[in-house]
């Protein structure tokens, strides 16, 4: 590039390389003050056209922004409201002793524990037979399906025993884990 391709930015006044695509219209350097200027400069030139000046004034705009503000009242005033929580309500579990956690800290069971999705999906697929992506899907929604039935069921069961149908559901899903 010769020194013919450099420009005095309008705003710091000092020599800049306008980018190569934007050449022919590019005033101002990339230095964020510089930025600023040159988009505070943007917003003059564009409200000072006659087809502008009126852009966001007016009966129609007055009535579209009263209509808004009608249908979402105190949208400035109120803070953001907590939604649902996004995970269920984890089940209270006894606290062991302090000598347990600390031999379980060092247990290298602990690294298999971290791995668990991976466990996961290894015995799925060795289940199946098959690392197939679409085979270990289909096996974790019958697994998943099957496992809301008997948690669904087992508050049924402690009153009025089925002798098992669970135990021959899961027998079944193990044997063929084809979708039904």
């Amino acid at each position: 590039m010769g020194r013919g391709d450099r420009r005095k930015c309008k705003c710091c006044l000092k020599l800049f390389r306008p980018d190569p695509r934007n050449r022919r219209h590019q005033y101002y350097c990339s230095a964020s003050g510089c930025r600023a200027a040159s988009k505070a400069a943007s917003q003059v030139r564009w409200l000072a056209k006659p087809e502008n000046q009126s852009y966001f004034r007016g009966p129609v705009n007055v009535a579209r922004v009263q209509a808004w503000r009608a249908r979402h009242p105190g949208y400035w005033r109120k803070g953001r409201r907590a939604g649902p929580a996004l995970q269920d309500v984890s089940m209270a579990q006894p606290i062991g002793s302090a000598v347990e956690t600390a031999n379980a800290a060092r247990s290298p069971l602990q690294d298999v524990l971290i791995a668990q999705p991976a466990v996961l999906i290894g015995l799925i697929a060795h289940m199946v037979g098959t690392p197939l992506q679409d085979d270990i899907v289909r096996t974790a929604d019958r697994l998943l399906r099957l496992g809301r039935d008997i948690l669904a069921t087992s508050a049924v069961r402690t009153a009025t025993p089925d002798g098992g149908a669970g135990r021959d559901r899961l027998r079944d899903v193990l044997q063929d884990p084809r979708p039904p």
